[in-house]
């Protein structure tokens, strides 16, 4: 029996992790999905993206996203992006996120998660009022990206 205690935290690699997403995390994690956490998981793809009301460009980076969404116990990773962002969503900055922006996968990033509302939340320190926020919505998974877009991601493996 492994739990989520017993797996080191992920971290991304130097440079982002490239075009091939690593292995997952807890795969190998007996620990079941702690009680009033809705169930994310999976490999999800973009199928609609807006900012503003309006549909995003598909020249815009966002229309070839895929991110893997891992959870077990109240931990939770998010892989995409070339990002391997690992956090235990408790609220706390300290068993939250500690690594880097996917902008340059060099800028230090901190973030406080939480399940609220059926809603897992990421607050980044030092950001007052930034959200980044993912639900269900149906079959789909919204994305919300603070004030940036608004996606719709539909399941491609479970």
């Amino acid at each position: 029996m492994t739990s989520i205690a017993d797996i080191p935290t992920a971290k991304t690699p130097s440079g982002g992790y490239g075009s091939v997403m690593p292995p997952a995390v807890l795969a190998f994690c007996s620990d079941s999905l702690a009680e009033d956490i809705p169930d994310l998981r999976g490999i999800w793809k973009v199928i609609d993206a807006l900012s503003n009301g309006q549909k995003l460009p598909h020249t815009f980076p966002i229309w070839n996203h895929r991110e893997r969404i891992e959870q077990a116990a109240n931990r939770v990773v998010i892989t995409g992006g070339g990002v391997v962002h690992d956090m235990i969503a408790d609220a706390t900055f300290e068993n939250g996120l500690d690594d880097v922006m996917v902008a340059d996968f060099t800028t230090p990033l901190v973030v406080a998660a939480s399940y609220e509302n059926d809603v897992l939340v990421l607050r980044p320190k030092d950001m007052p009022g930034v959200e980044v926020r993912r639900w269900l919505e149906g079959s789909h998974l919204m994305w919300q990206y603070h004030n940036v877009f608004t996606a719709r991601l539909e399941r491609v493996v479970d």
